[in-house]
């Protein structure tokens, strides 16, 4: 008998799903810039930002938790991972939370949000490539090749100033694309181990483990323990939280989905971050590169993904 297919892999069920967790990530962008504002995070400060990161993603952890406790039906027991199993949720954890958000971390605090939004949708791109060494049926074809170079021109587009010249700091644009990398390498890596792990008790573990390494390196380099007013634990609440939510959700959606019918979605990301920037941290985005880079990134990741079938891998 056939098994009875999950309500995520319906196509409309994962769009809607698959679009408000790429709003909630498009978010995040000025979220941080203003998290760094309210918990007097400087510049160059690298370890209070590892500390505000870890905080930030250990909380996410924890309501992660919280979520699967409240979700009805069986759920696997935390006793039955192996200890293959928590070696390569430990793997996850510092793939996706710690090394990942290290680089996107110091790379967002030296670019606009609306540049770090249109930069991080090279995971969309990275992501096509690596699927292509990883499964038999996501090859690159042509019309995702076309669209991942139109997703390159845009970085390269997006990195040009007034006079034509390159404007690129590995500190900064560099850490991004190399955030967008490790978050396309973890995605597969997470769906190949949500075959054997609770897609929802995985994304709890790798969140906070992930997250209270980020914390106490931290706090180790010299970091006081983030502390803030009111306005500031909020906004470090609805981090925690957007996290929680779109991590879960984007973890259930892999298994169920093709990887790259869900990450065509991810277009989303730097419109929502790039109309959110200049709404919450007054960015001009009216500027020549962004005007042109935003339209490319939207076109290469329709392209890569625009056959995909909704077929598991």
């Amino acid at each position: 008998m056939e098994a009875k297919k999950s309500l995520l892999s319906k196509p409309l069920v994962a769009a809607l799903l698959a679009s408000f967790c790429a709003v909630l990530w498009g978010s995040a962008y000025p979220a941080i810039k203003q998290g760094y504002l309210f918990f007097s995070v400087g510049a160059d400060d690298t370890a209070a930002k590892m500390a505000f990161a870890g905080l930030r993603f250990a909380l996410s952890g924890l309501l992660v938790f919280l979520f699967r406790a409240m979700q009805r039906g069986a759920k696997q027991p935390l006793r039955s991972l192996e200890r293959a199993d928590w070696g390569k949720i430990g793997v996850l954890a510092l793939l996706q939370t710690t090394i990942h958000y290290t680089f996107f971390y110091i790379g967002v605090s030296y670019t606009s949000g609306a540049k770090s939004s249109i930069l991080n949708s090279s995971t969309v791109f990275f992501a096509a490539l690596l699927a292509h060494f990883a499964y038999t049926n996501d090859k690159v074809t042509l019309k995702k090749a076309l669209g991942i170079l139109l997703g390159f021109a845009a970085v390269i587009l997006v990195n040009l100033d007034g006079t034509l010249g390159l404007s690129f700091a590995l500190k900064g644009e560099g850490f991004i694309l190399i955030a967008a990398f490790l978050h396309s390498f973890s995605a597969l890596f997470s769906k190949r181990l949500s075959g054997r792990v609770d897609p929802v008790l995985m994304t709890a573990l790798q969140l906070f483990f992930g997250g209270l390494i980020l914390l106490v390196i931290g706090l180790v380099m010299g970091s006081p323990f983030p502390q803030s007013n009111v306005g500031g634990y909020v906004l470090l609440a609805y981090l925690a939280a957007l996290s929680a939510v779109a991590f879960s959700l984007w973890t259930l959606l892999l298994k169920h989905n093709k990887v790259s019918s869900i990450t065509i979605f991810n277009f989303l990301i730097p419109v929502s971050g790039t109309l959110l920037s200049a709404l919450f941290l007054s960015e001009s985005v009216l500027k020549v590169e962004y005007l042109l880079s935003l339209p490319l990134v939207v076109a290469g990741i329709v392209l890569v993904t625009h056959s995909s079938s909704k077929t598991p891998v």
